[in-house]
């Protein structure tokens, strides 16, 4: 790829709001490829200064929960008000294949083809949090492009999307309007990083639900420990398709990011993340690098066939690998 664009035409392309050059950029930050991974370090610094401007909006919810109708709506909302959107879409990447489901792009055709938007499909690589590994620098690159909100969409929800809070500004939780059964399966980190649900599907014969839900939710978020001093979470309801209750979300987004600067916290939270961002890059460094060691390579076939003969725990196994890595412990 490197052989037709140049760092520097992929800075400038970056810079300028090129969306095609974005495109390439953001292919060469999540090339797993040694030679781009060097590359893609180059354009990071380069546009390093130009980024850290936007709101970076996290949106996670059950499947059938109208992420993408929420997400384009939404979308079409902040440009209005003269905002430029990015969206970056994790796509759930099949761990037998390799190969992810590039759909919410077709889902979004009328915020896909707006000027001032830009969405990019990304496979999620079977990350535990329902984001690649890459996700934070490809924020990064849209906001040196000159996007000022930038969205992610997660996968689903779990324990695991405690992750997407860890890259964002804001935490934004999309429920069904029958949310009774589904309030039982989420766990208790994940009303605890929420700081805005959104019921989604409010109209019609679902509304009374909705009002409901919204209400069962608030009983909860009270018997928790508030996240922040200054933001209480806030509950909502929308219609996508009717367009209620967008504008009304857009305002809370608003509203929170206004307590945030009152007490300068949005500062202290990215310096925060992008520490937790470095230890979690060592602890993936350091796993990639443990199963390269010789030593370490050429007994793990030998004591996962132990393993799997009963003959030996997985705990024992492992130490007896570690201790090889780390001679000053004493053998047992």
């Amino acid at each position: 790829m490197m052989t037709n664009y140049s760092i520097e035409m992929l800075s400038e392309g970056v810079l300028n709001g090129n969306r095609r050059l974005l495109a390439k950029a953001i292919s060469l930050i999540e090339s797993t490829l040694h030679k781009d991974r060097i590359n893609a370090h180059k354009l990071l610094s380069i546009l390093l200064p130009h980024t850290g401007k936007s709101w970076r909006i996290g949106i996670t919810g059950a499947p059938g929960v109208g992420k993408s109708t929420f997400i384009e709506t939404f979308g079409l909302n902040i440009i209005s008000e003269g905002h430029r959107v990015a969206v970056i879409a994790i796509d759930p990447s099949s761990k037998r294949s390799g190969g992810s489901i590039l759909g919410d792009k077709t889902r979004m055709n009328n915020l896909s083809i707006h000027k001032d938007a830009f969405i990019r499909p990304a496979p999620s690589g079977g990350a535990l949090g329902g984001v690649s590994t890459t996700t934070r620098e490809v924020m990064l690159l849209c906001e040196a492009a000159g996007f000022d909100v930038i969205i992610v969409e997660t996968v689903g929800v779990g324990q695991s999307e405690i992750d997407v809070e860890s890259m964002v500004d804001l935490f934004m939780a999309l429920m069904l309007p029958n949310a009774g059964d589904e309030l039982q399966g989420i766990k208790r980190g994940i009303m605890e990083i929420t700081d805005l649900f959104v019921i989604t599907k409010a109209d019609g014969t679902t509304e009374h639900l909705a009002n409901f839900a919204k209400a069962q939710i608030n009983a909860i978020i009270k018997l928790l420990r508030p996240k922040y001093n200054h933001w209480l979470p806030q509950i909502l309801t929308s219609s996508a398709i009717e367009h209620r209750g967008i504008n009304e979300t857009w305002a809370s987004c608003k509203a929170y990011f206004s307590a945030c600067n009152e007490v300068n916290s949005l500062a202290l939270l990215r310096s925060q993340q992008n520490r937790q961002w470095f230890h979690q890059l060592l602890e993936n460094g350091f796993r990639e690098l443990l199963y390269q060691f010789p030593t370490i390579k050429n007994q793990i076939p030998t004591l996962e066939r132990q393993i799997l003969d009963g003959t030996i725990l997985p705990t024992f196994a492992a130490d007896q690998l570690l201790k090889k890595l780390n001679p000053v412990i004493p053998e047992s």
